[in-house]
Order: C-alpha cells, then structure tokens, then sequence
C-alpha cells in the first residue's frame, strides 16, 4: 500500500517497482560497464600464404592488484602497473599479446579502495602458451 507524507491512501497503486525499475535503467544505460557480460569468445580470420585459418581471441586478466582508499589512485597505481610492465611476465605480454594490454581500475566494494586489472588479448600459440604456463 502506497504511503505519501504520511497519509495513507489505500487505493493508489504501489508503484515502487516501476520506479526502481526505472532508476536501475537509467543508471545501467549511463554505466554500461557495471553491467556483467560473460566472456565472449571471438574468432578472427587470419589470411596466411599457406591459406587461411580461424583462431580464437581471448581476453584475459593478465594481473591484477588492489589500491586503498587514496586521494588520486591512478597516480598510486603507476608504480606497480609499471613493474608489472618491467617484469619477466609483464615484457612476455606485451610482446606476444594481439594488442597492447589495457588496465582497468574498479571499485572495490570490500577494502573500501580499488582493484585494478591489467587485460591482454591473446590468441594462437601465445594463447595456447598463457594457459599452460598460468592458466585461466
């Protein structure tokens, strides 16, 4: 029963699902990373003198790391994101990833700070190579 300042009207419609409703909309449409999309796996068409030949691409978290709850956290991050590029792993991906990998920074609802990924898409034998030595 819908309740407005106090008064009761017990003959207006409760409409408090349509309202959140519309406030989860507006906010996924102006969010569209919040929202959770599985993994797709994508195949790309690779043209070769031999012929051509379909492999998989996969995006994969590379690394990942947490910040606190600091004034500036991308500044914080630089440190570690650049040992991590300075690393054995870190120099493997950037050489054999299908693009350059990307970092990602989230809010993370637990330690009241933030979570930052490091993303590469890989695929043919360096993807074959990521799972075996890391996996998924």
């Amino acid at each position: 029963m819908a309740q407005i300042k106090g008064k009761g009207f017990p003959h207006a419609p409760d409409r408090t699902a349509h309202i959140n409703q519309r406030l989860a909309d507006s906010y996924f449409q102006n969010h569209p990373d919040r929202i959770y999309q599985p993994p797709l796996y994508k195949y790309v068409l690779v043209k070769t003198t031999e012929g051509d030949r379909v492999e998989e691409v996969r995006e994969l978290v590379v690394h990942s790391f947490t910040m606190g709850d600091v004034e500036d956290p991308d500044l914080y991050a630089a440190e570690p994101l650049m040992a991590w590029e300075k690393s054995d792993v870190g120099q493997w991906c950037m050489k054999n990833a299908a693009d350059t990998p990307t970092w990602h920074r989230m809010a993370d609802p637990m330690s009241y700070g933030y979570s930052y990924q490091i993303r590469a898409k890989f695929m043919g034998s360096a993807l074959t190579e990521w799972l075996l030595r890391h996996g998924a």
